[in-house]
């Protein structure tokens, strides 16, 4: 097992270091003037980002995320093995407004892009994919629903009917990440087909345009209070009578949970390699106001809780990186499922421990920590919900505990 960044990696890091030194760090002030205008639509992407993704297409730092370019349509990507995409994606995590977007590697449009790669038929590719991978559209994934408990994707209630050459969609979801967004065209949604199969093929996918009559997007949900509006939002959705062409499934009937899992194992380890990224960011944030500030008659950086803190950080951010790589190489050499351990193991411990380390960089700031002046606020605030997307702590700690007891069953 050798973590030694290879020939390819050095170069794209080096590459990256530089296009986020060169124009990302310097356009998030004027991401935060544009995201404050008044006049602008709320829910559009800021102009900045088009910019920087122009710049990024010109450096070919575009699509890295897509491991697989598979002779896909449009731009597909770098090809990058699992392995290979880690350091980069931890370096967009230091930029998390603007860096993934920039480089077209942003959720849920990442996720949704391997999905129709993997299940997709050749006409969805066509119409839906090649959009999505050029960059010219955003999409959105509608799993979760308020009135159930999401985190057993069983429960989902939303029912997709066959009548003749359509599917009938009802049902309300939320928390749609990106479906706020006007360029958000195209709708991945999950619901029941056959309430009375066996639990894990009762559900199925399809693809509903987001201009489909019976769709509407009702609201914007916030999170801690933030609206998540640089990227699209969170949208609660409501399907009424919506229909849709039985072309629109994805793969056949009864398949949607086993694409639910295989979409959100890659989107799991992609959300924890860029949470490395956000705690560097936060530990760098930590020791420059600990350098700069001076409390009973000394600087932060020589009191000794400060410097645990610091030292605690650093520990963590490195265990946390191993165990991200180790699973990352798993996903390369024997697939998502021989991964599966490792991959609930970086869901479990990257969100909290990250967590841990923002809020010891909120707590260095004091007052500026909880404002709107440094970034750490809201950096916590989307961690934290970290640790209910792609399931909960608890359901992956289930499912872990499950798989060791049964070693001694």
């Amino acid at each position: 097992m050798d973590f030694a960044y290879d020939a390819r990696t050095n170069e794209l890091r080096e590459q990256l270091l530089a296009f986020m030194d060169e124009h990302v760090y310097p356009a998030e002030p004027v991401l935060a003037a544009q995201l404050a205008d008044p006049a602008r639509d709320r829910w559009a992407v800021p102009p900045v980002v088009a910019g920087l993704q122009a710049e990024a297409r010109k450096q070919s730092l575009w699509n890295l995320f897509f491991v697989d370019q598979r002779g896909l349509p449009g731009e597909s990507g770098a090809g990058l093995t699992n392995l290979q995409y880690a350091p980069l994606a931890e370096i967009t995590g230091r930029s998390i407004q603007l860096a993934p977007p920039a480089l077209n590697c942003a959720a849920p449009d990442t996720g949704n892009m391997e999905l129709l790669a993997q299940f997709g038929s050749a006409e969805q590719r066509e119409r839906w994919l090649r959009p999505l991978l050029d960059g010219e559209i955003r999409s959105a994934f509608a799993m979760t629903e308020p009135e159930v408990a999401s985190s057993d994707a069983t429960n989902i209630a939303t029912r997709i009917e066959r009548d003749g050459d359509e599917y009938v969609v009802n049902g309300r979801k939320w928390y749609i990440t990106g479906a706020m967004n006007p360029d958000c065209r195209i709708l991945i949604v999950m619901g029941k087909t056959d309430p009375a199969a066996e639990p894990h093929r009762q559900q199925s996918m399809v693809l509903v345009p987001r201009d489909t009559p019976g769709v509407t997007v009702r609201r914007g949900m916030t999170v801690f209070g933030y609206d998540d509006a640089d990227h699209g939002g969170h949208a609660e959705v409501l399907f009424e009578d919506v229909r849709v062409p039985v072309g629109n499934l994805i793969g056949e009937e009864g398949a949607g949970f086993a694409i639910a899992q295989a979409r959100l194992g890659p989107g799991r380890i992609h959300h924890c390699m860029r949470a490395i990224g956000i705690a560097e960011r936060a530990l760098e944030l930590m020791c420059r106001r600990a350098t700069e500030r001076v409390a009973f008659g000394k600087p932060l950086a020589e009191q000794g809780v400060v410097q645990d803190w610091i030292a605690e950080s650093r520990v963590r951010i490195e265990q946390l990186r191993l165990l991200v790589l180790k699973t990352a190489w798993l996903m390369d050499t024997v697939g998502n499922r021989g991964a599966h351990t490792e991959i609930q193991a970086i869901k479990i411990a990257t969100p909290r421990t990250v967590e841990w380390i923002l809020d010891k960089a909120v707590q260095a700031h004091g007052a500026a920590g909880v404002s709107q002046d440094t970034p750490l606020a809201q950096l916590w605030a989307g961690n934290r919900t970290l640790r209910l997307a792609d399931g909960p702590d608890e359901v992956h700690k289930r499912s872990l505990a499950r798989r060791e007891l049964r070693k001694y069953r």
